[in-house]
């Protein structure tokens, strides 16, 4: 027996059955919806999982700080530990628990014939503070240009004390903090080496930071001083009878 064909559906909107050509563009133009509309969905989806990850850096950064602002450095250690290079103590002065000390290197400038002991600080006010120990290896005094550099080429504003060291001080306080590194500074030596203090911060907080510098300073010397001859200052403590004793 000969099988029964299916009668053609009549297309309600066509009120008669497709034509073979009508169905087979009926079905391209459904499959081209479909392609589009996974398109369109894949695009969403892939815009949701961006967002998503975008969403998941930002929460993972650490919000109100950064890694500079939290550095902070053993000044003492790492004196300690450059010793060796510089051929003398190098200085780590008290500072506040405030203070945060960024930086703390031996350097050499350009001309090679400068080596500097460096600490640079960020004070209790957020302001700048640096403190150098500079010499040569010849001994002779460090060159004024190069000091005078250290400075931005400021000029000197007066002199005075402190520690029982003369210090140059070069006093200037109108100067923009923002664009400079020394709004403050003093300039002393001890023996061969030239010490300088300087910064942005107050001129209060940089001539106690000069205080403590030269304390150190001067203990330092007299220890070196003392190791070079044992003698110094026996005779001093040796009593020499007078000639009414003899």
């Amino acid at each position: 027996m000969a099988k029964k064909q299916k009668p053609p559906v009549v297309v309600a909107e066509l009120g008669r059955p497709e034509t073979p050509a009508e169905t087979s563009a009926r079905k391209a133009a459904d499959s081209r919806r479909y392609r589009q509309s996974k398109t369109v969905n894949n695009l969403v989806f892939s815009l949701l999982v961006s967002l998503g990850l975008v969403l998941v850096i930002v929460l993972a950064v650490p919000r109100g700080t950064d890694g500079w602002s939290d550095h902070a450095i053993d000044v003492s250690d790492a004196a300690a530990a450059a010793t060796t290079s510089s051929g003398m103590p190098l200085l780590a002065p008290e500072v506040p628990d405030t203070w945060k000390a960024k930086q703390a290197e031996l350097r050499t400038a350009p001309s090679g014939d400068i080596t500097y002991w460096y600490i640079g600080y960020t004070t209790e006010n957020e302001a700048y503070a640096a403190v150098v120990q500079a010499y040569t290896a010849s001994g002779s005094p460090v060159d004024s240009t190069w000091i005078a550099q250290q400075l931005e080429m400021l000029d000197p504003t007066g002199t005075e004390t402190i520690g029982g060291i003369e210090w140059t001080v070069y006093d200037h306080p109108k100067r923009d903090p923002d664009s400079s590194n020394v709004l403050f500074a003093m300039e002393g030596r001890v023996g061969d080496v030239t010490l300088l203090v300087y910064g942005t911060d107050t001129s209060a907080v940089l001539r106690t930071l000069t205080a403590a510098v030269a304390e150190q300073a001067s203990a330092t010397a007299a220890d070196a001083a003392a190791a070079t001859d044992p003698t110094a200052g026996a005779e001093a403590d040796t009593d020499i009878p007078s000639k009414e004793e003899e």
